[in-house]
């Protein structure tokens, strides 16, 4: 009865987790297009819609030129208004995406709140939600800002703060969906539970230097595999960096690129062991497909990371392998919560 009674509070948290999929996924093709910088400006109304004269794109364009990134780059690069409408697009359909979402979370979640269609535990972490969302909004503006003073790129920091919260946000709108979708409760296998938390920080851990690899440009040296270079698995680069160790590993280019294809091996045994160490105990159907869903993404996820490694980032390739991430980390949850619970 209680399925029943929650449906439709379920569907609206599930199409809440596939509009950020979406807009993640839209980032990715802003990030890979080199289309972030491209509106100078973040207004809650005005620019809900992209410019809709010629005047207008033109005046858009002009403001645009003020910056780093056409002042450096694109200057030199015959850069033409058809080409600045080009970039225009990706970034104002990832800021559209947000705006979706804020608009698919608050009206229904008014709605549902005024018919008492949520209970207090759902509720407490619906707000929740809404925080996060508010947050998340202000971590693009943080992060695009950055590459509108002196240097045309956005801080791969912030870049990996954008991009981790919003997997976070994904992956806690799932955790609240899937309370009300299997709201029994059974016995908790204590350590396959430990191990699938121990699996999920290290995989937020590999997201987070997947950002720091992204916003470097850290995947477009290196192209080579299992060994960093012919005889090296730890490049020499790294080693002849006067940084100290830390940022040799959190802002080179060769340290972060070293961390995010060795923590691979890492993510890639524990599901092993998780899986592998599940066949001791007699499980549920959703736990065993969970672990299976598990086993089948990770091993796709590692070969996607090598072939988007040695082909150099090709577009099509960068952005699989941040989709393939998404499910990865959507089993994940999914696996943890069935353990969980």
């Amino acid at each position: 009865m209680k399925m029943k009674k929650d449906k439709s509070v379920i569907i609206w948290l599930l199409s809440g987790c596939v509009l950020v999929f979406i807009m993640v996924v839209v980032g990715g093709i802003t990030r890979l297009t080199n289309s972030g910088l491209s509106m100078t400006d973040w207004h809650l109304v005005t620019d809900t819609f992209p410019p809709m004269t010629e005047a207008k794109w033109n005046a858009a364009f002009e403001e645009y030129k003020k910056f780093p990134e056409y002042q450096k780059i694109n200057i030199h690069n015959d850069f033409q208004l058809s080409d600045y409408k080009f970039i225009y697009f990706w970034e104002w359909f990832h800021r559209f995406i947000g705006r979706i979402i804020g608009l698919v979370f608050i009206i229904p979640f008014i709605y549902f709140l005024i018919k008492k269609r949520i209970d207090k535990s759902t509720l407490n972490k619906c707000f929740v939600l809404l925080g996060m969302g508010a947050l998340q909004g202000f971590f693009g503006w943080f992060m695009v800002k950055s590459g509108l003073v002196d240097n045309p790129d956005v801080s791969h920091f912030r870049l990996a703060l954008h991009l981790t919260f919003a997997f976070i946000t994904f992956a806690y709108t799932l955790w609240v969906a899937l309370d009300l979708i299997y709201p029994e409760r059974k016995e908790i296998i204590l350590p396959l539970r430990k191990l699938a938390r121990i699996t999920l920080v290290v995989l937020l851990i590999q997201i987070i230097y997947g950002g720091f690899v992204a916003g470097l440009n850290a995947g477009l040296i290196h192209n080579h595999w299992p060994l960093m270079s012919d005889g090296e698995f730890f490049h020499e680069s790294v080693v002849l960096e006067k940084d100290s160790w830390l940022l040799r590993f959190t802002e080179g280019k060769s340290g972060v690129q070293f961390i995010h294809r060795t923590m691979a091996y890492f993510v890639v045994a524990l599901i092993l062991i998780l899986y592998f160490k599940s066949k001791k105990y007699i499980l549920s159907a959703q736990q065993q497909k969970g672990l299976n869903a598990l086993l089948v993404i990770v091993l796709i996820q590692f070969a996607l990371g090598v072939f988007t490694l040695i082909n150099g980032v090709p577009l099509w390739l960068g952005l699989t392998h941040q989709i393939m991430a998404f499910f990865l980390l959507t089993a994940m949850t999914f696996t943890l919560h069935r353990l969980s619970k």
